[in-house]
């Protein structure tokens, strides 16, 4: 396993990251506490989660339960000094979440302090902001986003608000540092424009979704990421199991995601049908799992912090957590450029 610095900060941690959503709907406390001890004893030092999972279906009967299995585990084990540990905070539109009120001052500390109850611990190394307040091109939304429609001046204040008061907690000591999901290259660079002019914490990290059929991180993105030191968190690295091929043809596995949410979150669809097939081809003319393809492709990105993956067996963990040794060859690589060609954006 090799280990990767969050941004500018001190923290080390695994180019693999274990991923929880599942965690209290379609994993129980027990099996999610046995992917915890074999991840760990594997060399993952990092687990992420956040307030709102599991989401495999979200509600408000589960909500907050990924949190607290983990809390019981990390107080089982003994391992919280030695681990990473990752949250976010959801932002509006859920009503049995904060009666679905937007990302303010007063929403940072109280879903911060309600996740470290739960966790069990009293302080959190990077905690995150799960979606901006004005709305996000992320979760299927490219097809109809328009920033026109946004504040701009709400826009531009909230960044201010929502970094003092992520300042203050720094010093308090219940984060260590602080990072962006499902943002934008504009939304990026404003945060650390502020953050810089005022001397509140830097954005360290950038959790977006980014697979072989989904790689809008490859451009503005990606080159803020180079320049400014954020790196990648990269969230449904196997598109939520379409690379592993197991929904082809129209196939629903009894016990997976696909089961229980019919379209994947708008990616199970006609259009991603071949462009998956494709790459299950390249894996099956070169001997290669297809998830270890999928994930190892993910890891030679130049950009990439570290990997979040997710398993619902322990079989498919162990598949997944091999995907550090794997070394794709310069022939695989040019197959998965021609795929891209001719398929750049199949979700």
């Amino acid at each position: 396993m090799k280990y990767n610095k969050l941004g500018r900060t001190d923290l080390s941690v695994s180019e693999i990251c274990l991923g929880t959503m599942t965690w209290g709907t379609q994993n129980s406390e027990a099996e999610a506490h046995e992917q915890m001890d074999y991840a760990f004893d594997n060399g993952i030092n990092f687990f992420d989660t956040a307030e709102l999972y599991p989401t495999t279906p979200p509600g408000a009967e589960t909500y907050g339960d990924t949190e607290t299995i983990i809390g019981t585990w990390l107080q089982k084990s003994g391992k919280r000094q030695d681990l990473i540990l990752a949250s976010k905070i959801a932002g509006s539109g859920r009503s049995y979440i904060r009666d679905g009120r937007p990302i303010t001052r007063e929403t940072i500390r109280e879903a911060l302090d309600a996740s470290l109850l739960r966790l069990k611990t009293d302080y959190l190394d990077l905690y995150q902001i799960h979606w901006p307040n004005r709305g996000t091109f992320h979760f299927r939304n490219s097809w109809k986003f328009d920033a026109s429609k946004q504040d701009r001046e709400q826009a531009r204040t909230s960044f201010l608000e929502k970094l003092e008061t992520l300042g203050e907690l720094v010093k308090e000591g219940k984060i260590r540092a602080i990072g962006l999901s499902n943002e934008s290259t504009w939304g990026t660079m404003r945060y650390i424009d502020v953050a810089e002019e005022k001397g509140l914490p830097r954005v360290a990290t950038l959790q977006n979704e980014y697979n072989l059929l989904y790689r809008q991180f490859d451009l503005d993105l990606a080159e803020m990421s180079h320049h400014e030191d954020v790196g990648l968190l990269a969230y449904s690295p196997l598109a939520a199991g379409l690379l592993s091929g197991k929904y082809q043809g129209g196939a629903r596995p009894e016990g997976s995601r696909g089961a229980i949410n019919q379209d994947l979150g708008g990616r199970l669809q006609p259009r991603q049908e071949p462009a998956v097939k494709a790459y299950l081809d390249i894996a099956k003319k070169h001997g290669l799992d297809p998830s270890q393809m999928a994930l190892a492709f993910c890891l030679t990105r130049p950009f990439m912090a570290s990997v979040i993956i997710g398993a619902t067996t322990m079989d498919q963990l162990k598949t997944n957590i091999a995907a550090a040794d794997v070394t794709l060859s310069d022939e695989v690589l040019r197959e998965i450029a021609a795929v891209y060609r001719d398929y750049p954006m199949p979700i």
